[in-house]
């Protein structure tokens, strides 16, 4: 089983190799049938062992045992037709399969080996073998790390981008059996099998937890296991039975929450996690798929959007009247405190213990910024759609939406926004790439203008009168003031030059 990326599409392939596509209600919309590497063996010459959807949701990968993996373009609507794309002919069965990143299919073999697939150039090389066959494959949250379970009880781990962490490559920890429950959450790796005991690993390998449930006469051996999108719950299945982990940050440990146990549902064979973490979907020996609605608590913003809270550090709003959503997700994993919605019900605010997070709802961008909690006391202004404005202590930050690093920041006592005025890349011009200014107050005469790209003060315009309102066009390149008279000036950026101080008393007036 396995969810699309843009949550839309849900695909189940059944033992009779039919790929069964479902929207995001479970309403069954489409299907395809899959193909054997060579027909002269027949329709039922192979088993489909992974699947998983390409990042733009468009496509799919199917691995075979008949030593093959095919990717079907679905196309993104409905009923489009299904088309072999690309096709990765291998040596020895397929066994799992993960699409991690845009063009790269990573996989394992019945060999022992782990291969990349690129969808770009249709070709296929080895990223590391073993002798021992692959039982499970999985990914970090951000899907620039992979684990690999093998039958010897052996965990290896590669990174394509270890994203500043220094952790080790290689093998790992030798499991005590095969491991083919694994899941690589947030803070340490999960593995289990047929030892019916569950074992939290640190991530250089060292052992954090046991969960020892081999004396309970109803628990069978663990078939599968999938880490919630933020990496802070684990879920395991077994026979009848579903086990639940959540990640205590304070304690710094495993807790086990109330297992979900379910007569006569058999062998968990598959877990399918949604990518906004509001559904999880268990797939079983007899060809059942349970839906289950993961939420820690859901509530209800001023009668007109929904706050479910998925985990700790993930929150999905939802429009009550459109039905768009926006899933909000601190990417340290800091827990997401309350959730407001401020600017005409456009702008999210909300704040964990170390972080900031901004986003637009109808563009749907989002920042996390590194910010320290002040007792509530900012002020925040949305007059501009691309940049939020913080007043703190004296202090104005500026939040570009969509990046996760502030924009800039300077001291002002000034928090009237008609005093301030911001442009970020409103038109473009001939050789600039980026154009990013900002004019404020410094005192109640002078205006300065700061260059938000590099960081420098471009210059200051100083006035005999008190400035009351002021703004750049477009390009940051003219300023537009008045002055408590009532008096409207204008400041042009000389070329070569810089912005002019004294002349600017002589500039036309216009009323």
């Amino acid at each position: 089983m396995a969810w699309s990326q843009n949550n839309a599409k849900f695909a189940v392939c059944t033992v009779d190799r039919v790929v069964l596509l479902y929207d995001e209600h479970g309403e069954r919309r489409d299907k395809f049938s899959t193909k054997p590497a060579d027909m002269k063996y027949g329709r039922k010459s192979y088993m489909v062992k992974g699947m998983a959807f390409s990042p733009d949701s468009t496509k799919i990968a199917i691995g075979q045992t008949d030593n093959i993996i095919y990717v079907y373009k679905i196309g993104e609507d409905w009923g489009d037709k299904k088309v072999i794309c690309n096709k990765f002919i291998q040596t020895s069965a397929v066994t799992c399969l993960q699409w991690p990143a845009e063009y790269i299919i990573v996989f394992g073999l019945a060999e022992g080996k782990v291969r990349l697939a690129n969808t770009k150039t249709n070709k296929s090389s080895t990223i590391y073998g073993t002798e021992s066959y692959v039982v499970s494959l999985t990914t970090n949250c951000s899907g620039k790390g992979i684990l690999s379970g093998h039958a010897d009880g052996t965990i290896v781990r590669y990174f394509f981008d270890d994203e500043g962490s220094g952790e080790s490559q290689g093998k790992l920890v030798n499991h005590p059996c095969p491991p083919y429950a694994l899941a690589w959450a947030t803070n340490s790796i999960v593995a289990a099998g047929c030892d019916r005991k569950i074992v939290a690993y640190g991530k250089e390998g060292h052992m954090l937890q046991t969960f020892d449930y081999s004396r309970d006469p109803q628990e069978r051996e663990f078939t599968t296991a999938v880490s919630s999108p933020g990496g802070q719950s684990v879920v395991l299945g077994s026979y009848d039975r579903l086990r639940v982990f959540n990640w205590i940050p304070r304690r710094s440990i495993w807790e086990e929450a109330k297992p979900k146990e379910i007569t006569n549902l058999y062998t968990i064979t598959a877990l399918a996690w949604k990518r906004d973490g509001s559904r999880l979907c268990v797939g079983t020996l007899c060809g059942g798929v349970e839906q289950f609605d993961c939420c820690l608590r859901r509530s209800i913003y001023k009668n007109k959007f929904e706050l479910t809270y998925v985990g700790p550090s993930q929150v999905i709003v939802k429009n009550l009247s459109s039905g768009t959503r926006v899933v909000l997700k601190s990417h340290y994993g800091y827990e997401v405190e309350e959730v407001k919605i401020l600017g005409k019900e456009r702008y999210l605010v909300a704040h964990t213990s170390e972080t900031l997070l901004l986003g637009d709802l109808n563009t749907n961008r989002l920042s996390e910024i590194a910010w320290q909690g002040s007792g509530g006391n900012e002020k925040y202004f949305f007059e501009n759609e691309n940049v939020c404005m913080i007043f703190n202590a004296g202090e104005l930050t500026l939040v570009e939406y969509g990046n996760n690093d502030t924009l800039g920041s300077v001291r002002t006592e000034f928090m009237n926004p008609h005093l301030i005025s911001v442009r970020i890349n409103e038109r473009c011009q001939r050789g600039t790439e980026d154009n990013k200014k900002l004019a404020y107050l410094i005192d109640i005469k002078t205006i300065a203008i700061v260059d938000l790209i590099g960081g420098y003060n471009i210059g200051t315009v100083s006035h005999e009168s008190r400035v009351d309102w002021l703004e750049l066009n477009e390009t940051g390149h003219k300023l537009l003031f008045r002055d408590r008279k009532l008096r409207v000036r204008r400041a042009t950026k000389a070329l070569g030059i810089g912005w002019p101080t004294e002349g600017v008393r002589q500039a036309a007036t216009r009323d």
